[in-house]
């Protein structure tokens, strides 16, 4: 029997607090102490005092981010006003760009904060996902193993009518628009591969390599992740060799991983 997921909320008078807002706050304020902590073990207090700036910066560029690259991927400049559409590359992107302005803006050395702010990122998406699935947002692709969930409530239900009219999914003939279909819970996917990351990323935080090294590292392992995920993604986008837009992102991501550590690299 698929699980059968319910999104969670909290009301509190005439305001309901999602359990993605909830998880994005969990994620920020994590990120936040993780920079912060490892910068003041490194000896590096005038970038650890500059981090709660960085992630009001990260969180101003998270959001306008990730709402235009879903505007720019579905050509609807009325989703900037929507609930949902928050990808992450996008997110990723429009966080470092304005972060790094900041940074320049405080004269401190970008690779040195990028150094710690992998870990951080890391353990902030494991978290961060689990909003994804308080919502029932971003689920897999069809499936009735193991955990498969539906999601009559998601944003959007998984029915087929939605599955075949957003994600180009084809169901038997016959088959009722309104029926719900089980998929793979990707989101759990995601937040298990996420906490993987950050163990990895915080096996690795007392390199003995140029500042810079980590968050390369922090690059090709989410690269990874996102490049795996998304072929149980239900999704519409897979125009090149069946690869989704992400996809090819994610390697240009792990590829730029790559160069950093290589060119960061401590000579032996």
């Amino acid at each position: 029997m698929p699980i059968v997921h319910h999104p969670t909320a909290l009301k509190l008078g005439p305001l309901e607090i999602t359990g993605f807002g909830l998880a994005v706050l969990a994620a920020f304020a994590i990120s936040q102490i993780i920079c912060q902590r490892e910068l003041w073990r490194r000896g590096q207090d005038k970038e650890a005092a500059a981090i709660p700036d960085l992630v009001m910066a990260a969180l101003l560029g998270t959001l306008i981010g990730a709402k235009t690259y879903y505007v720019i991927l579905t050509g609807d400049p009325g989703a900037f006003l929507s609930r949902g559409g928050f990808v992450f590359w996008g997110g990723f992107m429009g966080a470092v760009a304005l972060c790094f302005a900041v940074i320049r803006f405080k004269k401190l050395d970008f690779l040195r904060i990028a150094d710690v702010a992998g870990i951080a990122i890391a353990a902030g998406y494991a978290v961060g996902r689990t909003g994804c699935w308080a919502v029932g947002d971003d689920y897999g692709r069809p499936w009735n193993g193991f955990l498969a969930t539906q999601f009559p409530e998601g944003a959007p239900p998984s029915t087929v009518a939605v599955m075949s009219d957003q994600f180009g999914i084809t169901f038997p003939a016959g088959t009722s628009p309104s029926e719900v279909v089980a998929v793979h819970p990707t989101q759990l996917y995601e937040t298990a591969m996420g906490f993987g990351m950050f163990a990895i990323l915080w096996a690795f935080r007392k390199h003995q390599h140029r500042e810079g090294w980590l968050f390369g590292l922090y690059c090709v392992v989410a690269g990874v992740e996102r490049f795996i995920v998304e072929f149980f993604r239900a999704k519409d986008d897979r125009f090149f060799a069946g690869l989704t837009m992400a996809q090819v992102i994610a390697m240009g991501i792990a590829l730029i991983g790559v160069t950093l550590m290589v060119s960061r690299r401590k000579p032996a």
